[in-house]
């Protein structure tokens, strides 16, 4: 894999991983409680600016269009930019369009705001994918990504749950002032700790964008997309299902949803492990496994005892599949590291974006909210061929021998 070779530390063949990895997870730790807060407090914030709940899974969809769209661009505009400055950029964009949302208070102003953040989320993300992998040697690659996505899951672990915590005890709004503090002192840590990367030898936006054309990576792009509704559709929405159909009380939905974040962070570590060798059975197994959780949480919603362990295994099986599909991307397209890594996030966001839109359609027109697990099992149940067709084309055609 011909990434920043030319700028990898000296330190990066050792056994640990060198701290820049950490500080980005801590970083994405940071921005993602805000992605994942809002599923904790939306039937809250639905009711404070007094929009139905459908309308306010918009603000979901808002955030996750200004990621699909923001993460490409950027890649091409900071090419040839030095990542420090990229990543700290991002970051105080970040946190300056999460206050003044907070601040302003109306629907349309949570929209936009939301949107912006998004696009600048987009640009922290697809830098630091690509930042984490040059700082390590490629067999280590599968395993830096999915030490940096693990900030997503303690976002989920930690971040999220711990905002709509204080959302109960105080005011929605609480949980997000947390995510503005805790983003600007990541961007101070990336300023001060983080190695001066850049993109290695000369930056091309014309190899870049001729790497993208590889049908292969389109089809680790279409089941990035797949597999990433297939679990969120179920998540976000799981307040809702535990409140209504469950029954659990309020104070305990935060702490159901931290489960998701401990199966996450599992998911992740088993994933780290067995991507860099075998990614698509990593692949495979992550999308059977939110079927299987998926049908079960739809069937069994009513019972706690049968539901609160599945959401600890719905995490697990969601992100077993990211480290893979970082290590297939970046394995397939080498000499586009930043573009391509910027569209995996976009593929990512991209699904959850469709959440709310086909959620939405359910539920309006009076589907039990049981019916979002329904759509998850389906989506991961689409997941599988698609992922099994990546694989036949990865392998090297047998030629014919004729004898003579």
């Amino acid at each position: 894999m011909n990434v920043d070779t030319a700028t990898r530390p000296a330190g990066a063949r050792g056994r640990l991983l060198p701290l820049g990895v950490y500080l980005l997870a801590f970083s994405l730790f940071a921005m993602g409680s805000a992605e994942f807060l809002l599923a904790g407090v939306l039937p809250a914030v639905a009711a404070d600016i007094e929009v139905s709940l459908a309308t306010a899974g918009g603000l979901i969809t808002a955030f996750a269009i200004g990621v699909v769209i923001g993460g490409p661009p950027f890649a091409v505009i900071s090419l040839r930019w030095p990542r420090r400055t990229a990543l700290v950029l991002t970051q105080l964009v970040f946190a300056a369009c999460i206050a003044a949302g907070l601040i302003m208070g109306s629907y349309t102003a949570l929209l936009i705001t939301r949107f912006v953040a998004g696009f600048a989320y987009a640009g922290f993300f697809a830098v630091a994918a690509a930042t984490a992998v040059s700082l390590v040697t490629p067999d280590r690659a599968a395993r830096a990504s999915g030490v940096v996505v693990s900030g997503l899951s303690l976002a989920m672990i930690l971040g999220g749950p711990a905002g709509t915590l204080i959302g109960y005890h105080t005011s929605w709004e609480g949980g997000f002032w947390l995510v503005v503090a805790l983003t600007l002192a990541a961007a101070a840590a990336v300023t001060v700790a983080m190695p001066r990367t850049t993109a290695g030898r000369d930056p091309s936006i014309k190899r870049e964008l001729r790497t993208m054309r590889q049908p292969r990576l389109w089809l680790v792009y279409a089941a990035t997309l797949l597999s990433t509704a297939a679990y969120m559709i179920t998540f976000n929405y799981l307040a809702e299902l535990l409140d209504r159909v469950t029954g659990i009380p309020d104070g305990w939905i935060a702490v159901v949803l931290m489960l998701f974040g401990v199966g996450a962070y599992l998911g992740l570590a088993i994933g780290g492990r067995i991507s860099d060798r075998r990614p698509h059975h990593a692949l495979v197994a992550g999308s059977t496994g939110i079927i299987v959780c998926s049908v079960l949480i739809a069937t069994l919603a009513e019972h706690a005892l049968a539901v609160v362990p599945l959401v600890l295994l719905l995490g697990v099986a969601g992100f077993v599949l990211n480290p893979a599909i970082y290590g297939r991307v970046f394995t397939i397209a080498s000499d586009a590291p930043t573009l391509a890594g910027a569209t995996t996030v976009s593929a990512f966001q991209l699904g959850i974006s469709l959440v709310p839109l086909m959620a939405g359609i359910a539920l309006n027109a009076d589907a039990p909210i049981t019916t979002v697990a329904w759509i998850g099992a389906g989506l991961a149940a689409i997941t599988i061929p698609v992922a099994l067709f990546e694989r036949a084309t990865a392998q090297p055609k047998k030629t014919a021998v004729t004898k003579p």
